[in-house]
């Protein structure tokens, strides 16, 4: 089955999902589109849910909350950042850089005092430095090769331990028993006191390990979130599980496994 994922070409998304499954990939403008089509069961999807150093990806995470998907398996890839330039750094006029890799890569760009100018992806930012010499993009080495761009500086993202998971997507739940995490996306429908406490203990009381828990607003007021968690599948899981179904609203996005990633 194809898979979809974050194109033009030349993203971290386009370099993951390559090395993960070969050519049989297609390239889509944004985030929502990919999981969109998705939930239509068409094509499974590959998109980033997380950094290291930026956090959650609000856009993937609202496309969970919207669209009946699964989540299939998750790969980590280790992410580097190059600029890219015709001209020295210090006489370029204007630097083309994703928001996010903006963030994860301020401290270099905030000592040159070159405007930033934030584009919709990596590989966009690519394109828009073409044509204009004294115009540089923050880029990763595959967008480079792509778009025959000279890397002028290697690595400058704030963290070299810097790393985005991904997650992969479809219309249906994996298959299978070697799954060794789960995600569940869970709504409270109210506020008061301990009610964060009374959802984590249901885990801590079984001695289940969660490796991530979010907030993101429910869009029903201020004050009103739903939760992101994912634990690791060990005894007791199941029943900490019903117990906060009894709780909460719980809607199951999926259990997975590490998908490995050849090359990367």
């Amino acid at each position: 089955m194809t898979v979809l994922t974050l194109g033009p070409a030349g993203t971290f998304s386009h370099e993951l999902a390559a090395a993960l499954f070969g050519d049989d990939i297609e390239l889509l403008p944004t985030i929502r589109a990919i999981i969109e089509r998705v939930a239509g069961g068409s094509a499974d999807g590959l998109v980033p849910i997380e950094n290291s150093e930026a956090g959650g990806v609000g856009e993937t995470l609202q496309g969970l909350m919207e669209f009946g998907v699964s989540i299939t398996g998750e790969a980590y890839m280790p992410v580097r950042h190059h600029l890219a330039a015709r001209e020295d750094p210090e006489r370029l006029m204007v630097i083309y850089a994703h928001p996010q890799t903006h963030e994860q890569c301020s401290i270099l760009l905030g000592s040159l005092g070159v405007e930033v100018v934030h584009t919709s992806s990596n590989a966009a930012s690519a394109v828009a430095m073409q044509g204009d010499s004294r115009a540089g993009a923050v880029i990763p080495e595959m967008a480079a090769t792509i778009y025959g761009l000279p890397i002028v500086l290697r690595d400058i993202q704030n963290n070299r331990e810097n790393t985005t998971r991904f997650v992969q997507i479809s219309a249906t739940p994996r298959e299978g028993a070697r799954c060794t995490k789960c995600s569940l996306l869970v709504d409270p429908g109210t506020d008061r006191v301990g009610l964060l406490a009374e959802i984590l203990g249901v885990f801590a009381r079984r001695g289940i390990n969660l490796t991530r828990i979010e907030s993101r607003p429910s869009r029903r007021g201020i004050g009103r979130y739903v939760f992101f968690i994912d634990l690791e599948i060990s005894e007791g899981w199941q029943e900490a599980k019903e117990e906060l179904k009894r709780m909460t609203t719980v809607r199951e996005l999926g259990c997975y496994a590490r998908l490995e990633v050849p090359g990367i």
